[in-house]
């Protein structure tokens, strides 16, 4: 079995971690932060859980990187700053940047052979700069948002045609944020497609709520953001990666042409399985869509734009 290393013991790190532990897939979790006693703490109070969940993974805690990310099969980047008063987008993405940079010089170091996953914001551009940084193949450098974003979207169908989540599949593609890209017509209850069940303006009302997902849980905690729906779609992508299960699912990736763009992280249909993305899925698209997925791309070559001459 496999060591999956968590960067950044927050609440989705911790959550992560937990979600892995009790899930059977890695034999040995490691759960990294900068703050003393942290890692330690949470692995410990999560690894008393294994006796009530029949789980014997192995928990550990520490705030030395490169011990906690050495010979790791997936690493998963949790951690990074939320903008504070004061603080401008730029700030953030510096801030956000360095941390990403180095934590991704250290995996480059001790886990050469592992799979990123990106969960730390803006999504689309540090996957981009964890890209850059590891020289890695983009195969094993992907983004986690896609697959929280279409599972927002599923939820929201779910509720408003009051039906079982599971029969419920979604594609969400784009970037993580404000102009992400929900696809009705590659969305199905049990194979029937959304457009077959709902008004227009249904779909639209439910994609416009996928788009500002997170910004309704921030509004309504008040503080924080979400983390139980984002740490169990990372957990889901580790899953695939660790069972080579070949899950088709959205995440952002590199792009090399596919769906039109070069140079850019983006999400997209991938294959996830052993050793990362087996393959990107094109879909023929509208276009509508194809409008919408280039303005989309456009919004996330600004933030790279921006890192770009910060990289060297």
């Amino acid at each position: 079995m496999a060591k999956v290393a968590v960067i950044g013991a927050g609440n989705v790190g911790a959550t992560l971690a937990h979600v892995l532990a009790t899930g059977g897939v890695p034999s040995e979790v490691s759960l990294v932060d900068v703050v003393e006693g942290m890692p330690q703490g949470k692995a410990l109070d999560i690894r008393q859980t294994g006796p009530l969940e029949d789980s014997d993974c192995v928990l550990t805690g520490t705030n030395d990187l490169e011990a906690g990310v050495a010979g790791a099969a997936v690493v998963v980047m949790t951690a990074g700053l939320a903008r504070k008063p004061g603080m401008d987008r730029m700030d953030l993405l510096k801030k956000n940047m360095e941390i990403v940079s180095g934590a991704m010089r250290a995996v480059k170091a001790k886990a050469p052979d592992a799979v990123v996953i990106m969960v730390t914001n803006p999504l689309d551009v540090m996957t981009f700069v964890a890209l850059r940084v590891t020289g890695f193949p983009r195969e094993r450098v992907i983004g986690m948002a896609g697959v929280l974003d279409s599972t927002r979207f599923r939820t929201f169908i779910a509720m408003e045609l009051k039906v079982s989540v599971v029969d419920v599949a979604a594609m969400v593609l784009g970037g993580h944020g404000d102009t992400m890209v929900p696809l009705p017509r590659y969305s199905t209850v049990n194979g029937v497609p959304l457009p077959e069940l709902l008004p227009a303006d249904v779909i639209d009302r439910l994609a416009d709520r996928t788009r500002k997902g997170g910004g309704e849980i921030v509004a309504l905690l008040k503080t924080g953001s979400a983390f139980y729906a984002p740490a169990t779609s990372a957990a889901q992508m580790t899953e695939a990666i660790l069972k080579d299960r070949g899950h088709l699912l959205p995440a952002c990736v590199a792009l090399e042409g596919e769906f039109g763009e070069r140079d850019l992280c983006f999400g997209v249909p991938v294959i996830l399985g052993k050793g990362g993305v087996r393959r990107i899925v094109e879909l023929r698209l509208t276009e509508p869509e194809k409008a919408m997925l280039k303005k989309s791309a456009a919004e996330v070559r600004k933030g790279i734009d921006e890192v770009k001459p910060l990289l060297g």
